[in-house]
Protein backbone atom coordinates (compact mmCIF):
# COMPACT_ATOMS: atom_id res chain seq x y z
CA UNK A 1 0.00 0.00 0.00
CA UNK A 2 2.82 2.40 0.86
CA UNK A 3 4.53 1.83 -2.48
CA UNK A 4 1.22 2.29 -4.34
CA UNK A 5 0.56 5.54 -2.49
CA UNK A 6 4.06 6.76 -3.31
CA UNK A 7 3.57 5.84 -6.96
CA UNK A 8 0.25 7.72 -7.07
CA UNK A 9 1.92 10.74 -5.56
CA UNK A 10 4.69 10.69 -8.17
CA UNK A 11 2.16 10.36 -10.96
CA UNK A 12 0.18 13.28 -9.51
CA UNK A 13 3.28 15.49 -9.46
CA UNK A 14 4.14 14.56 -13.05
CA UNK A 15 0.56 15.15 -14.18
CA UNK A 16 0.14 18.51 -12.41
CA UNK A 17 3.64 19.88 -12.99
CA UNK A 18 3.65 22.98 -15.18
CA UNK A 19 5.68 21.62 -18.06
CA UNK A 20 5.47 24.84 -20.04
CA UNK A 21 7.36 26.77 -17.33
CA UNK A 22 9.83 23.91 -17.05
CA UNK A 23 10.37 24.07 -20.82
CA UNK A 24 11.08 27.81 -20.62
CA UNK A 25 13.55 27.12 -17.82
CA UNK A 26 15.42 24.57 -19.96
CA UNK A 27 15.46 26.93 -22.96
CA UNK A 28 16.84 29.82 -20.91
CA UNK A 29 19.48 27.62 -19.30
CA UNK A 30 20.56 26.27 -22.71
CA UNK A 31 20.76 29.76 -24.19
CA UNK A 32 22.64 30.89 -21.11
CA UNK A 33 25.22 28.13 -21.53
CA UNK A 34 25.78 29.12 -25.16
CA UNK A 35 26.30 32.71 -24.04
CA UNK A 36 28.84 31.65 -21.41
CA UNK A 37 30.63 29.64 -24.11
CA UNK A 38 30.74 32.70 -26.35
CA UNK A 39 31.95 34.98 -23.58
CA UNK A 40 34.67 32.67 -22.24
CA UNK A 41 35.91 30.86 -25.35
CA UNK A 42 39.59 31.45 -26.12
CA UNK A 43 40.72 30.70 -29.67
CA UNK A 44 44.40 31.07 -28.80
CA UNK A 45 44.25 28.33 -26.19
CA UNK A 46 41.80 26.20 -28.15
CA UNK A 47 39.40 25.93 -25.22
CA UNK A 48 37.12 22.89 -25.29
CA UNK A 49 33.53 23.78 -24.54
CA UNK A 50 33.07 20.83 -22.17
CA UNK A 51 36.51 21.03 -20.59
CA UNK A 52 35.87 21.25 -16.85
CA UNK A 53 38.86 23.58 -16.47
CA UNK A 54 37.02 26.15 -18.62
CA UNK A 55 34.10 28.29 -17.58
CA UNK A 56 31.82 26.75 -20.19
CA UNK A 57 32.63 23.28 -18.85
CA UNK A 58 32.06 24.34 -15.25
CA UNK A 59 28.80 26.02 -16.20
CA UNK A 60 27.63 22.72 -17.64
CA UNK A 61 28.42 21.13 -14.28
CA UNK A 62 26.31 23.80 -12.54
CA UNK A 63 23.50 23.20 -15.02
CA UNK A 64 23.48 19.42 -14.51
CA UNK A 65 23.62 19.77 -10.73
CA UNK A 66 20.82 22.35 -10.83
CA UNK A 67 18.65 19.87 -12.74
CA UNK A 68 19.35 17.27 -10.07
CA UNK A 69 18.61 19.84 -7.38
CA UNK A 70 15.33 20.76 -9.06
CA UNK A 71 14.33 17.10 -9.35
CA UNK A 72 14.98 16.59 -5.63
CA UNK A 73 12.85 19.62 -4.77
CA UNK A 74 9.96 18.23 -6.83
CA UNK A 75 10.10 15.05 -4.76
CA UNK A 76 9.84 16.90 -1.45
CA UNK A 77 6.39 17.37 0.05
CA UNK A 78 5.34 21.01 -0.37
CA UNK A 79 3.72 20.95 3.09
CA UNK A 80 7.10 20.11 4.61
CA UNK A 81 8.68 23.09 2.87
CA UNK A 82 5.94 25.38 4.16
CA UNK A 83 6.22 24.05 7.71
CA UNK A 84 9.98 24.66 7.70
CA UNK A 85 9.71 28.22 6.36
CA UNK A 86 10.62 29.94 9.63
CA UNK A 87 13.49 27.56 10.35
CA UNK A 88 14.94 28.00 6.85
CA UNK A 89 14.70 31.79 7.15
CA UNK A 90 16.34 31.91 10.58
CA UNK A 91 19.08 29.57 9.36
CA UNK A 92 19.94 31.85 6.45
CA UNK A 93 19.79 34.97 8.61
CA UNK A 94 22.40 33.40 10.89
CA UNK A 95 24.45 32.37 7.84
CA UNK A 96 24.31 35.88 6.39
CA UNK A 97 25.41 37.27 9.75
CA UNK A 98 28.50 35.05 10.00
CA UNK A 99 29.41 35.20 6.30
CA UNK A 100 31.67 38.29 6.60
CA UNK A 101 33.60 36.46 9.33
CA UNK A 102 34.13 33.38 7.15
CA UNK A 103 34.39 34.93 3.70
CA UNK A 104 37.48 35.73 1.70
CA UNK A 105 37.79 39.22 0.26
CA UNK A 106 36.93 38.97 -3.46
CA UNK A 107 37.12 42.35 -5.22
CA UNK A 108 36.13 44.10 -2.00
CA UNK A 109 33.17 41.78 -1.33
CA UNK A 110 32.86 39.63 1.80
CA UNK A 111 29.96 37.52 0.53
CA UNK A 112 31.65 34.34 -0.70
CA UNK A 113 32.30 31.30 1.49
CA UNK A 114 34.95 28.96 0.13
CA UNK A 115 34.07 25.26 0.25
CA UNK A 116 36.87 23.10 -1.09
CA UNK A 117 37.70 24.13 -4.64
CA UNK A 118 34.67 26.35 -5.18
CA UNK A 119 32.83 29.18 -3.44
CA UNK A 120 29.17 29.80 -2.64
CA UNK A 121 27.35 33.07 -2.06
CA UNK A 122 24.68 32.68 0.67
CA UNK A 123 22.96 35.91 -0.45
CA UNK A 124 21.76 34.13 -3.61
CA UNK A 125 20.00 31.44 -1.58
CA UNK A 126 18.60 33.79 1.05
CA UNK A 127 16.10 35.12 -1.49
CA UNK A 128 14.15 31.88 -1.53
CA UNK A 129 14.30 31.65 2.28
CA UNK A 130 12.97 35.19 2.60
CA UNK A 131 10.20 34.47 0.07
CA UNK A 132 9.13 31.38 2.04
CA UNK A 133 9.07 33.19 5.37
CA UNK A 134 7.23 36.23 4.03
CA UNK A 135 4.68 33.96 2.32
CA UNK A 136 4.17 32.02 5.55
CA UNK A 137 3.66 35.19 7.61
CA UNK A 138 1.33 36.90 5.15
CA UNK A 139 -0.77 33.75 4.72
CA UNK A 140 -1.38 33.50 8.45
CA UNK A 141 -4.90 34.09 9.73
CA UNK A 142 -6.22 37.67 9.65
CA UNK A 143 -2.94 39.11 8.34
CA UNK A 144 -3.65 42.28 6.36
CA UNK A 145 -0.97 44.34 4.62
CA UNK A 146 -3.27 47.35 4.55
CA UNK A 147 -2.67 47.61 8.30
CA UNK A 148 0.54 49.38 9.25
CA UNK A 149 1.47 46.88 11.95
CA UNK A 150 1.31 43.92 9.58
CA UNK A 151 3.10 45.83 6.82
CA UNK A 152 5.95 46.75 9.18
CA UNK A 153 6.34 43.12 10.26
CA UNK A 154 6.58 42.00 6.63
CA UNK A 155 8.97 44.83 5.76
CA UNK A 156 11.29 43.88 8.64
CA UNK A 157 11.53 40.33 7.30
CA UNK A 158 12.73 41.78 3.98
CA UNK A 159 14.94 44.58 5.32
CA UNK A 160 16.82 42.32 7.76
CA UNK A 161 18.60 40.20 5.11
CA UNK A 162 19.13 43.39 3.07
CA UNK A 163 21.05 44.96 5.93
CA UNK A 164 23.15 41.85 6.50
CA UNK A 165 24.02 41.65 2.80
CA UNK A 166 25.01 45.32 2.75
CA UNK A 167 27.39 44.48 5.60
CA UNK A 168 29.01 42.05 3.15
CA UNK A 169 29.57 45.02 0.77
CA UNK A 170 27.11 43.59 -1.75
CA UNK A 171 24.79 46.55 -2.29
CA UNK A 172 23.52 45.21 -5.62
CA UNK A 173 22.41 41.89 -4.16
CA UNK A 174 20.75 43.73 -1.27
CA UNK A 175 18.73 45.98 -3.57
CA UNK A 176 17.12 42.91 -5.15
CA UNK A 177 15.05 42.52 -1.99
CA UNK A 178 13.19 45.73 -2.84
CA UNK A 179 11.38 43.60 -5.43
CA UNK A 180 9.34 42.06 -2.60
CA UNK A 181 7.41 45.32 -2.31
CA UNK A 182 5.77 44.54 -5.66
CA UNK A 183 4.29 41.46 -3.99
CA UNK A 184 3.26 43.57 -0.99
CA UNK A 185 1.29 45.80 -3.34
CA UNK A 186 -0.47 42.79 -4.88
CA UNK A 187 -1.41 41.53 -1.43
CA UNK A 188 -2.98 44.73 -0.14
CA UNK A 189 -0.28 47.31 0.58
CA UNK A 190 -1.61 50.79 -0.16
CA UNK A 191 -0.42 52.10 -3.51
CA UNK A 192 0.80 55.37 -2.05
CA UNK A 193 3.86 53.60 -0.65
CA UNK A 194 4.93 52.44 -4.11
CA UNK A 195 4.13 55.91 -5.42
CA UNK A 196 6.32 57.45 -2.71
CA UNK A 197 9.17 55.18 -3.80
CA UNK A 198 8.75 56.21 -7.44
CA UNK A 199 8.60 59.87 -6.39
CA UNK A 200 11.85 59.46 -4.43
CA UNK A 201 13.55 58.16 -7.59
CA UNK A 202 12.23 61.20 -9.48
CA UNK A 203 13.53 63.59 -6.81
CA UNK A 204 16.94 61.93 -6.83
CA UNK A 205 17.41 61.73 -10.60
CA UNK A 206 16.03 65.16 -11.49
CA UNK A 207 17.55 66.89 -8.48
CA UNK A 208 21.04 65.54 -9.09
CA UNK A 209 20.96 65.65 -12.90
CA UNK A 210 19.82 69.28 -13.18
CA UNK A 211 21.22 70.69 -9.94
CA UNK A 212 23.64 73.03 -11.71
CA UNK A 213 21.47 73.77 -14.75
CA UNK A 214 19.75 77.20 -14.74
CA UNK A 215 16.02 77.43 -15.40
CA UNK A 216 15.19 79.51 -18.48
CA UNK A 217 18.71 81.00 -18.44
CA UNK A 218 18.11 82.51 -14.99
CA UNK A 219 21.33 81.71 -13.06
CA UNK A 220 19.69 82.24 -9.66
CA UNK A 221 17.21 79.40 -10.24
CA UNK A 222 18.37 75.77 -10.21
CA UNK A 223 16.32 73.78 -12.70
CA UNK A 224 16.67 70.65 -10.58
CA UNK A 225 15.47 72.33 -7.39
CA UNK A 226 12.61 74.11 -9.18
CA UNK A 227 11.36 70.94 -10.90
CA UNK A 228 11.54 68.81 -7.75
CA UNK A 229 9.70 71.37 -5.60
CA UNK A 230 7.07 71.76 -8.32
CA UNK A 231 6.85 67.96 -8.49
CA UNK A 232 6.24 67.74 -4.72
CA UNK A 233 3.42 70.23 -5.11
CA UNK A 234 1.85 68.37 -8.06
CA UNK A 235 2.23 64.96 -6.42
CA UNK A 236 0.64 66.19 -3.20
CA UNK A 237 -2.25 67.75 -5.11
CA UNK A 238 -2.67 64.54 -7.09
CA UNK A 239 -2.85 62.52 -3.89
CA UNK A 240 -5.60 64.83 -2.66
CA UNK A 241 -7.57 63.97 -5.80
CA UNK A 242 -7.03 60.22 -5.41
CA UNK A 243 -7.28 59.72 -1.64
CA UNK A 244 -9.90 62.29 -0.62
CA UNK A 245 -13.46 62.92 -1.74
CA UNK A 246 -13.32 66.73 -1.68
CA UNK A 247 -12.35 68.17 -5.10
CA UNK A 248 -12.44 71.86 -4.22
CA UNK A 249 -9.30 71.77 -1.97
CA UNK A 250 -7.45 69.93 -4.75
CA UNK A 251 -8.19 72.71 -7.26
CA UNK A 252 -7.33 75.39 -4.72
CA UNK A 253 -3.94 73.87 -3.90
CA UNK A 254 -3.10 73.13 -7.54
CA UNK A 255 -4.09 76.49 -9.01
CA UNK A 256 -2.61 78.53 -6.16
CA UNK A 257 0.73 76.78 -6.39
CA UNK A 258 1.08 76.73 -10.16
CA UNK A 259 -0.01 80.37 -10.52
CA UNK A 260 2.53 81.45 -7.90
CA UNK A 261 5.32 79.49 -9.64
CA UNK A 262 4.57 80.96 -13.09
CA UNK A 263 4.35 84.53 -11.79
CA UNK A 264 7.58 84.12 -9.79
CA UNK A 265 9.50 82.78 -12.80
CA UNK A 266 8.21 85.59 -15.05
CA UNK A 267 9.16 88.13 -12.38
CA UNK A 268 12.68 86.70 -12.11
CA UNK A 269 13.07 86.57 -15.89
CA UNK A 270 11.88 90.05 -16.83
CA UNK A 271 12.13 92.21 -13.69
CA UNK A 272 14.55 91.28 -10.90
CA UNK A 273 16.55 88.00 -11.06
CA UNK A 274 15.76 86.34 -7.74
CA UNK A 275 15.65 82.77 -6.53
CA UNK A 276 12.13 81.59 -7.35
CA UNK A 277 12.59 78.56 -5.10
CA UNK A 278 11.93 80.86 -2.14
CA UNK A 279 8.40 81.33 -3.47
CA UNK A 280 8.07 77.56 -3.83
CA UNK A 281 9.07 77.04 -0.19
CA UNK A 282 6.42 79.54 0.91
CA UNK A 283 3.79 77.89 -1.29
CA UNK A 284 4.68 74.43 0.06
CA UNK A 285 4.53 75.73 3.64
CA UNK A 286 1.09 77.26 3.01
CA UNK A 287 -0.06 74.02 1.36
CA UNK A 288 1.13 71.89 4.28
CA UNK A 289 -0.58 74.18 6.78
CA UNK A 290 -3.79 74.10 4.73
CA UNK A 291 -3.70 70.30 4.59
CA UNK A 292 -3.35 70.04 8.38
CA UNK A 293 -6.22 72.50 8.74
CA UNK A 294 -8.41 70.38 6.43
CA UNK A 295 -7.44 67.26 8.36
CA UNK A 296 -8.75 68.81 11.59
CA UNK A 297 -11.83 70.40 10.02
CA UNK A 298 -12.95 67.36 8.01
CA UNK A 299 -11.72 64.81 10.58
CA UNK A 300 -9.80 63.00 7.80
CA UNK A 301 -6.37 61.53 8.46
CA UNK A 302 -5.66 61.44 4.70
CA UNK A 303 -4.98 65.18 4.57
CA UNK A 304 -2.44 64.95 7.39
CA UNK A 305 -0.71 62.03 5.69
CA UNK A 306 -0.46 63.98 2.43
CA UNK A 307 1.04 66.89 4.36
CA UNK A 308 3.58 64.52 5.89
CA UNK A 309 4.35 63.20 2.40
CA UNK A 310 5.13 66.76 1.25
CA UNK A 311 7.33 67.38 4.30
CA UNK A 312 9.11 64.04 3.89
CA UNK A 313 9.62 64.62 0.16
CA UNK A 314 11.21 68.02 0.81
CA UNK A 315 13.48 66.58 3.48
CA UNK A 316 14.47 63.68 1.23
CA UNK A 317 15.33 66.00 -1.65
CA UNK A 318 17.57 68.24 0.44
CA UNK A 319 19.35 65.19 1.88
CA UNK A 320 20.21 63.81 -1.58
CA UNK A 321 23.47 65.72 -1.90
CA UNK A 322 24.60 64.56 1.54
CA UNK A 323 23.83 60.91 0.69
CA UNK A 324 25.53 61.16 -2.68
CA UNK A 325 28.64 62.87 -1.31
CA UNK A 326 29.07 61.41 2.19
CA UNK A 327 27.19 58.10 2.37
CA UNK A 328 27.79 56.36 -0.95
CA UNK A 329 31.20 54.92 -1.75
CA UNK A 330 33.35 56.85 -4.28
CA UNK A 331 32.90 54.21 -6.98
CA UNK A 332 29.13 54.28 -6.42
CA UNK A 333 29.09 58.07 -6.69
CA UNK A 334 31.02 57.88 -9.96
CA UNK A 335 28.69 55.25 -11.42
CA UNK A 336 25.64 57.39 -10.67
CA UNK A 337 27.24 60.54 -12.08
CA UNK A 338 28.30 58.72 -15.24
CA UNK A 339 24.82 57.24 -15.65
CA UNK A 340 23.21 60.67 -15.26
CA UNK A 341 25.64 62.21 -17.74
CA UNK A 342 27.35 64.40 -15.13
CA UNK A 343 30.76 62.83 -15.67
CA UNK A 344 32.56 61.27 -18.60
CA UNK A 345 34.75 58.43 -17.39
CA UNK A 346 35.39 56.19 -20.43
CA UNK A 347 38.40 54.52 -18.83
CA UNK A 348 36.89 54.11 -15.38
CA UNK A 349 33.30 53.67 -14.19
CA UNK A 350 31.88 54.14 -17.68
CA UNK A 351 34.23 51.69 -19.38
CA UNK A 352 32.11 48.55 -18.88
CA UNK A 353 28.94 50.14 -20.22
CA UNK A 354 30.70 51.75 -23.20
CA UNK A 355 32.31 48.47 -24.23
CA UNK A 356 29.04 46.59 -23.68
CA UNK A 357 27.22 49.04 -25.96
CA UNK A 358 29.93 48.66 -28.61
CA UNK A 359 29.64 44.87 -28.41
CA UNK A 360 25.85 44.95 -28.71
CA UNK A 361 25.92 47.52 -31.49
CA UNK A 362 28.51 45.57 -33.47
CA UNK A 363 26.13 42.60 -33.59
CA UNK A 364 23.79 44.43 -35.92
CA UNK A 365 20.49 42.85 -36.86
CA UNK A 366 21.42 39.16 -37.00
CA UNK A 367 24.68 39.07 -35.01
CA UNK A 368 28.12 37.70 -35.84
CA UNK A 369 27.25 34.10 -35.03
CA UNK A 370 28.10 31.67 -32.24
CA UNK A 371 31.70 32.10 -31.01
CA UNK A 372 32.37 34.83 -33.60
CA UNK A 373 32.08 37.91 -31.41
CA UNK A 374 35.25 40.01 -31.65
CA UNK A 375 34.58 42.29 -28.67
CA UNK A 376 34.05 39.35 -26.36
CA UNK A 377 36.85 37.22 -27.80
CA UNK A 378 39.32 40.06 -27.34
CA UNK A 379 38.09 40.53 -23.74
CA UNK A 380 37.18 44.19 -24.15
CA UNK A 381 34.15 43.86 -21.86
CA UNK A 382 34.98 43.13 -18.19
CA UNK A 383 32.72 40.60 -16.44
CA UNK A 384 31.32 39.63 -19.85
CA UNK A 385 30.38 36.13 -18.73
CA UNK A 386 28.76 37.21 -15.46
CA UNK A 387 27.11 40.60 -14.92
CA UNK A 388 27.53 41.74 -18.55
CA UNK A 389 26.59 38.46 -20.22
CA UNK A 390 23.80 40.15 -22.21
CA UNK A 391 26.37 41.98 -24.35
CA UNK A 392 27.53 38.57 -25.62
CA UNK A 393 23.96 37.81 -26.67
CA UNK A 394 23.78 41.12 -28.51
CA UNK A 395 27.09 40.67 -30.31
CA UNK A 396 26.71 37.03 -31.36
CA UNK A 397 22.93 36.90 -31.91
CA UNK A 398 22.26 40.53 -32.86
CA UNK A 399 19.07 42.48 -32.37
CA UNK A 400 16.94 39.49 -33.34
CA UNK A 401 18.57 37.20 -30.77
CA UNK A 402 18.49 39.84 -28.03
CA UNK A 403 14.82 40.55 -28.70
CA UNK A 404 14.10 36.80 -28.63
CA UNK A 405 15.80 36.42 -25.24
CA UNK A 406 13.82 39.35 -23.80
CA UNK A 407 10.61 37.95 -25.30
CA UNK A 408 11.23 34.58 -23.65
CA UNK A 409 11.86 36.30 -20.32
CA UNK A 410 8.62 38.24 -20.79
CA UNK A 411 6.69 35.02 -21.40
CA UNK A 412 8.40 33.51 -18.36
CA UNK A 413 7.38 36.44 -16.12
CA UNK A 414 3.79 36.39 -17.42
CA UNK A 415 3.62 32.64 -16.87
CA UNK A 416 4.75 33.05 -13.26
CA UNK A 417 1.99 35.61 -12.72
CA UNK A 418 -0.52 33.14 -14.18
CA UNK A 419 0.73 30.36 -11.89
CA UNK A 420 0.61 32.66 -8.86
CA UNK A 421 -2.95 33.74 -9.59
CA UNK A 422 -4.24 30.18 -9.88
CA UNK A 423 -3.02 29.15 -6.44
CA UNK A 424 -5.91 28.10 -4.16
CA UNK A 425 -4.04 29.14 -1.01
CA UNK A 426 -2.56 32.50 -0.16
CA UNK A 427 0.80 30.97 0.75
CA UNK A 428 1.31 29.72 -2.80
CA UNK A 429 0.15 32.98 -4.36
CA UNK A 430 2.40 35.13 -2.17
CA UNK A 431 5.43 32.91 -2.78
CA UNK A 432 4.69 32.91 -6.52
CA UNK A 433 4.62 36.70 -6.64
CA UNK A 434 7.86 36.81 -4.67
CA UNK A 435 9.47 34.58 -7.31
CA UNK A 436 8.08 36.68 -10.16
CA UNK A 437 9.22 39.94 -8.55
CA UNK A 438 12.79 38.71 -8.00
CA UNK A 439 13.14 37.49 -11.59
CA UNK A 440 11.61 40.69 -12.96
CA UNK A 441 14.00 42.86 -10.93
CA UNK A 442 17.05 40.88 -12.05
CA UNK A 443 16.15 40.98 -15.74
CA UNK A 444 15.14 44.65 -15.75
CA UNK A 445 18.18 45.92 -13.85
CA UNK A 446 20.77 43.63 -15.48
CA UNK A 447 19.72 44.39 -19.05
CA UNK A 448 19.26 48.05 -18.12
CA UNK A 449 22.79 48.40 -16.75
CA UNK A 450 24.30 46.70 -19.83
CA UNK A 451 22.44 49.22 -22.02
CA UNK A 452 23.39 52.14 -19.77
CA UNK A 453 19.82 52.74 -18.59
CA UNK A 454 20.26 51.77 -14.93
CA UNK A 455 23.21 52.01 -12.50
CA UNK A 456 25.79 49.24 -12.59
CA UNK A 457 25.04 47.38 -9.35
CA UNK A 458 26.45 43.96 -10.27
CA UNK A 459 23.56 41.50 -10.27
CA UNK A 460 23.39 38.43 -12.56
CA UNK A 461 21.02 37.76 -15.45
CA UNK A 462 18.93 34.71 -14.40
CA UNK A 463 20.08 31.41 -15.99
CA UNK A 464 22.60 33.27 -18.21
CA UNK A 465 25.35 34.64 -15.97
CA UNK A 466 28.17 32.26 -15.11
CA UNK A 467 28.20 30.90 -11.57
CA UNK A 468 26.88 28.05 -9.48
CA UNK A 469 25.46 30.17 -6.66
CA UNK A 470 23.23 32.27 -8.88
CA UNK A 471 22.06 29.32 -10.99
CA UNK A 472 21.34 27.15 -7.96
CA UNK A 473 19.65 30.04 -6.18
CA UNK A 474 17.34 30.75 -9.12
CA UNK A 475 16.66 27.03 -9.58
CA UNK A 476 15.64 26.57 -5.94
CA UNK A 477 13.50 29.70 -6.07
CA UNK A 478 11.65 28.47 -9.17
CA UNK A 479 11.35 24.76 -8.43
CA UNK A 480 9.94 25.31 -4.94
CA UNK A 481 7.18 27.28 -6.61
CA UNK A 482 6.67 24.59 -9.26
CA UNK A 483 6.35 22.03 -6.46
CA UNK A 484 3.77 24.18 -4.65
CA UNK A 485 1.86 24.65 -7.90
CA UNK A 486 1.88 20.91 -8.61
CA UNK A 487 -0.08 20.36 -5.38
CA UNK A 488 -2.78 22.92 -6.17
CA UNK A 489 -5.45 20.32 -7.07
CA UNK A 490 -4.98 18.49 -3.77
CA UNK A 491 -5.45 21.77 -1.92
CA UNK A 492 -8.75 22.43 -3.66
CA UNK A 493 -10.11 19.17 -2.34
Amino acid sequence: MASASKRDKEQSIIRNLDWFTLFIFVVLVAMGWMSVCGASYDFDQGTQLLDFSSRSGMQMVWILTSLVLGSIILCVDDRLVESLSYIIYIGFIVLLFVTPMLAHDIKGSLSWIKIGSFSLQPAEFAKFATALCVAKVISSFNFDLSRWRDLIISAILVVLPMGLIIMQKETGSALVYLAFFLMFYREGMIGSILFAGAAAVFYFVVGVRFADAPLWDIPQISMGEFLVLAGIHLFSAGMMWVYTSLRKPFLQVLLFGMSAYVLAVLYAKYLIPVNTCWVQWIVLAVMVGYLFYLSVREQLLSYALIALFAIGSTGFFYSVNYVLSDVLQPHQQTRIRVLLGLEDDPKGAGYNVIQAKIAIGSGGLHGKGFLNGTQTKLKYVPEQDTDFIFCTVGEEQGFVGSALVLAIFLVFILRLIHLAERQPLRFGRVYGYCVMSVFLFHVFINVGMVLGLTPVIGIPLPFFSYGGSSLWGFTILLFVFLRIDAARNRMRH
